[in-house]
């Protein structure tokens, strides 16, 4: 069987079946970038972070193709995103360990671009889609949070919340919204998301429990708007995304002081 495959016939038949192999190559390369950034300097991290935003992005164009009307710009953000994110929350973790997830960190870069590539999304795929903004969001915060400080320049707050305005603006295109609509939601998910993390910078939560509320409040409030867009009453959505709320404070709290 070896033999049939190095022959040239099954082997490039295999490849064939793969739906955009460069979306693979591309993922495992901002995979290994990161590492890069983990492992190196400070200098070293701004420069793995500038290859992130731009083969990242520039990546993405290429394979997305050009904008389509009810696609929205955003998407073409996230993937870019995603690898910043992983770039700076990797430094958290033990130089040696976090080598190991870096076969992890490609697959779920691959995963962001698939669900890109998607260009159109049913239930299941959207509330994918919304996971991972959530995720690189928290992501994002706690690498911010543990590599400045609270006390650093420019803010760590403010280089979240406009990470989080981006996050939120391709979560109102997956809603289905376009144009000024969606950048106003976005501009009002921002809001939303930047009273909690203020609300965090005060109270000085520490750990990661801080960089989870602003994630929380971020799918919350993206949870919310698309329940309501889809027809909900404004009663059982407060009453179970402000119970999802709540929840999240006390568990947040608990661990505040645990």
């Amino acid at each position: 069987m070896i033999a049939r495959m190095l022959s040239g016939r099954r082997l490039p038949a295999a490849l064939q079946r793969i739906d955009r192999p460069q979306a693979i190559a591309l993922s495992a390369a901002l995979a290994v970038t990161a590492a890069v950034g983990w492992l190196g300097s400070p200098f070293v991290l701004a420069v793995a972070v500038a290859i992130q935003l731009a083969a990242g992005g520039l990546g993405a164009v290429a394979l997305m193709g050009p904008s389509r009307p009810g696609l929205g710009i955003g998407r073409y953000t996230t993937f870019a995103l995603a690898g910043v994110s992983a770039t700076l929350a990797g430094r958290l973790i033990p130089g040696g360990v976090s080598l190991l997830f870096v076969p992890l960190l490609a697959v779920l870069l691959w995963a962001v671009l698939w669900l890109e590539l998607r260009a159109s999304f049913e239930t299941v795929e959207r509330t994918a889609l919304d996971l991972a903004l959530t995720a690189i969001l928290f992501a994002a915060a706690a690498g911010i949070g543990g590599l400045l400080g609270n006390d650093a320049w420019p803010p760590p707050l403010g280089l979240v919340l406009l990470m989080g305005l981006i996050l939120a603006l391709r979560s109102a295109e997956a809603r289905g919204e376009g144009g000024a609509q969606a950048i106003g939601q976005a501009l009002l998910h921002g809001l939303a998301i930047g009273q909690v993390a203020v609300a965090v910078v005060i109270l000085r939560v520490p750990g990661l429990v801080g960089p989870a509320l602003v994630a929380l409040a971020f799918y919350i409030w993206g949870g919310a708007a698309d329940a309501l867009g889809g027809g909900a009453t404004p009663r059982s959505v407060a009453l179970e995304f402000g119970s999802l709320a709540l929840l999240g404070f006390v568990v947040a709290v608990l661990m505040a002081h645990g």
